[in-house]
């Protein structure tokens, strides 16, 4: 008889209401056993499932129908657990069928007494698990296809970073360059945050700090499309505040929501230092550093980056002089939020009056440490500083 004949019996006899065959033609495996184990009784649900004859039963246990490690977990578990508690419920093991394949079963027990507490008889009903146990391994596998996919975007994510990063710390011939990115919590999702330094033909020098709204991989797009076209763009013999006017236009016909903020430098020397042009596209402001005044931020104020049509970006010039610097930074530094407060700017520029009048090297990585610090070591943003000293 086959599972679904069992199953269609059970049902005629539940229509009938016949006990004897509600019994053995039940929709689960019935047996019934003494205190040590020996199979006394089994219905023919369960004869049906595993081809063995009663006789066939008789001479043997519960515990040498099962798997070698079923018999083991019923030493260990199953069978001390009915002894102390005098039930068990729902017990994956696996019975060994009379042609030697295996047979997927859920087992709840119960254990009868006499009077005086002494075991009387084991009543057992096993459920055909083989469509539950197809499942489970198909939870496992997908888990372990979903742990390696994320390995693998881990792995991605790190490797597209990297490629938005310069590949060698910033150098620029007669100034004191450095620059630092920290990506927000473990780094696995790829961040907005990105800067550049590189060189004109004219001997004049670009440096970008810039900051893409959103993270992952549509951010990663927009970051890559900034950095790509600001190099092609600030060679050309226009103002600074156009480079950034294309840049908008260049972001709006892109095929995205995505805006960003841009801080965007030329450099050039001369007989007193090095005259900068700064323009902004809504970017948090420049400090600038000075060793006979306290640090004060470049006020500037310009739209986000492909926000707005026909957007006008305003223009500073500076110069810097021997020993003065200049700081670039993103948002994750003024809104790194500690246990009660935000960093902010205030905080921001007395970490900065206190590192200087360090190098470059040391006044980047200080920062960092700082923000991180007041966040308890995570960073819940990415971090991008840059700076530069005229030495």
């Amino acid at each position: 008889m086959s599972q679904e004949e069992a199953a269609d019996a059970f049902q005629d006899a539940l229509a009938e209401d016949d006990p004897v065959q509600l019994y053995e033609r039940a929709p689960c495996g019935y047996l019934s056993t003494t205190p040590d184990g020996r199979i006394i009784k089994a219905n023919e649900t369960f004869l049906t499932w595993t081809g063995f004859t009663f006789e066939e039963l008789r001479s043997r246990t519960f515990a040498d129908l099962l798997t070698v490690g079923g018999r083991i977990f019923h030493e260990t578990h199953y069978a001390p657990m009915l002894r102390m508690q005098g039930t068990v419920r729902e017990i994956a093991v696996d019975v060994r069928r009379r042609d030697g394949s295996r047979l997927p079963v859920l087992v709840n027990a119960t254990l009868d007494r006499f009077e005086d507490g002494t075991p009387r008889v084991v009543r057992i009903a096993l459920f055909d698990a083989t469509e539950r146990r197809g499942y489970e391994r198909e939870l496992v596998a997908a888990k372990e296809r979903a742990e390696s996919s994320e390995a693998h975007a881990r792995t991605l994510a790190r490797t597209l970073q990297q490629t938005l990063i310069p590949p060698l710390p910033p150098r620029i011939p007669g100034l004191d360059v450095a620059a630092a990115y920290r990506p927000a919590g473990d780094g696995s999702v790829v961040g907005g945050d990105f800067y550049d330094v590189f060189a004109l033909p004219d001997g004049e020098w670009v440096v970008v700090l810039g900051d893409v709204c959103g993270k992952g991989v549509d951010a990663a797009v927009v970051t890559a499309l900034a950095r790509y076209s600001l190099r092609a763009l600030a060679p050309a013999p226009m103002p600074l505040r156009d480079v950034l006017s294309h840049l908008n236009e260049t972001v709006l016909a892109h095929e995205t929501d995505r805006f960003c903020t841009v801080l965007l430098a030329r450099l050039r020397p001369d007989a007193d230092g090095w005259r900068v042009t700064l323009t902004t596209g809504g970017h948090p402001p420049a400090v600038l550093l000075r060793p006979d005044a306290a640090p004060a931020r470049v006020e500037l104020v310009g739209p986000l980056v492909g926000a707005f049509d026909h957007a006008v970006y305003p223009e500073h010039e500076l110069v810097l002089r021997s020993g003065e610097a200049l700081v670039l930074y993103t948002d994750g530094v003024t809104e790194a939020k500690g246990a009660e407060s935000w960093f902010g700017e205030d905080r921001l520029l007395d970490t900065l009056g206190g590192l200087f009048p360090a190098s470059s090297d040391h006044l980047v990585p200080g920062l960092v440490e700082h923000v991180l610090d007041f966040q308890g070591g995570v960073a819940r943003d990415d971090i991008a500083v840059l700076a530069v000293r005229v030495p």
